[in-house]
């Protein structure tokens, strides 16, 4: 049953115009409201009167949602709660193992794959080796593989697939991944849908990760989200540092994709004309200029050159907060701080600007992508994180 509630609200969120279209949309966005609110308000709960003021719902309204949660499983009585006059109320809560989202993060050379309950905490996790260079035909095989390892015996309501772009979020085909070109064109949703028979988001490992921060700071007992949760209703960059360099831009609250997923490309920014050659063509790029300076050792170089990169993308949106994310960042956090920070205090100093932008580790660690994946299948059940 959960898995129906989850394809109302994509329906309600892709369908096309036509007859009854907007009252479906908004019932599922009422329903969202609702749940989102039973979310946040964690295992002690919150009662229907309260949810119709929150929501500026009527009761009847509240009251027809909540019968069909609970029918669905997704909510139960959490107890009574004392009112100031007449009998007590009743309060509801959401039934996190009510269903689950997989979040698969699908890197050059490794998956890593993680099951989430409703409210987003991992239950399970599972890593493999993966050669994204191997042909579609067996990394699809092996990605099906360890989300059917993860999935036995779970309600699950979808897959979110996050991994390099560029590629077509809206209909899950991926375009020329730097490095692999033969993934140019490959309809790697319907290729997994066929595969596993389950609902599948396929969107780029950066902006699955900048879903999971924008998400996060309204998490259950999660005191800032280090930091982050005041930036979430403001715009943020995430820098994705690993085997490959892009950018996941939330402004506004939402994912900033562009028309085309277009956006983010960051790792291809040419900031050296005559640099050494790049995977995608170019020279110069920021990518090719931050892994070569790893690879020789020379990480506060490494993190200067990002940090320039992070200057432009400031001087052009004007974000509130830059996160630092990836492998190679987690292995010289102190580092990519402390040289993508001087080089945003500088610009500060240089435009009179008396706080430079801050710099900070992105939260969710090893598997952050991953649980942001899984967060696009969760978060448009909340109401949360469209983009």
């Amino acid at each position: 049953m959960a898995a129906g509630a989850a394809s109302s609200g994509l329906r309600g969120r892709h369908a096309e115009a036509g007859p009854g279209v907007n009252l479906l949309a908004l019932r599922s966005h009422n329903a969202a409201l609702v749940l989102d609110l039973l979310r946040t308000a964690g295992p002690s709960g919150i009662s229907r009167l309260e949810l119709a003021e929150r929501t500026g719902l009527t009761p009847q309204a509240v009251s027809k949602i909540t019968a069909r949660l609970r029918a669905d499983g997704l909510a139960a009585e959490a107890g009574r709660r004392a009112s100031t006059g007449g009998k007590p109320r009743t309060v509801l809560r959401l039934v996190p193992e009510a269903g689950h989202a997989v979040g698969l993060h699908l890197d050059r050379d490794e998956l890593t794959a993680v099951l989430c309950d409703l409210t987003g905490a991992v239950v399970d996790e599972r890593r493999a080796p993966l050669d994204l260079g191997a042909g579609a035909e067996a990394v699809v095989e092996g990605a099906a593989g360890e989300v059917e390892a993860l999935t036995a015996g779970s309600s699950v309501l979808g897959v979110g697939v996050a991994l390099p772009g560029p590629l077509d979020h809206v209909r899950g085909v991926l375009h020329r991944v730097t490095g692999f070109p033969e993934w140019d064109g490959f309809p790697l949703r319907d290729a997994l849908v066929g595969r596993l028979g389950t609902p599948v988001v396929v969107d780029k490992d950066t902006n699955a990760a900048a879903l999971g921060v924008a998400v996060r700071g309204g998490a259950p007992g999660d005191a800032g989200a280090g930091g982050v949760a005041e930036a979430v209703g403001g715009s943020f960059a995430y820098l994705h540092l690993g085997t490959g360099l892009g950018a996941g831009l939330v402004i506004g609250g939402g994912v900033h994709r562009g028309a085309r997923t277009g956006a983010g490309e960051f790792g291809h920014q040419v900031i050296q004309l005559d640099g050494p050659v790049c995977g995608c063509g170019n020279r110069g790029c920021v990518e090719v200029l931050c892994l070569e300076a790893v690879r020789r050792g020379a990480v506060d170089e490494a993190a200067r050159v990002l940090g320039a990169g992070a200057a432009n993308l400031v001087g052009l949106l004007d974000i509130d907060l830059v996160l630092l994310g990836g492998r190679t960042v987690a292995a010289h956090q102190e580092a990519f701080v402390r040289g993508v920070g001087a080089v945003l205090e500088e610009r500060a100093r240089r435009e009179g600007v008396d706080v430079a932008v801050p710099v900070r580790v992105a939260p969710g660690g090893a598997r952050g992508v991953a649980e942001g994946a899984a967060q696009l299948l969760l978060a448009p059940l909340f109401g949360r994180g469209e983009g």
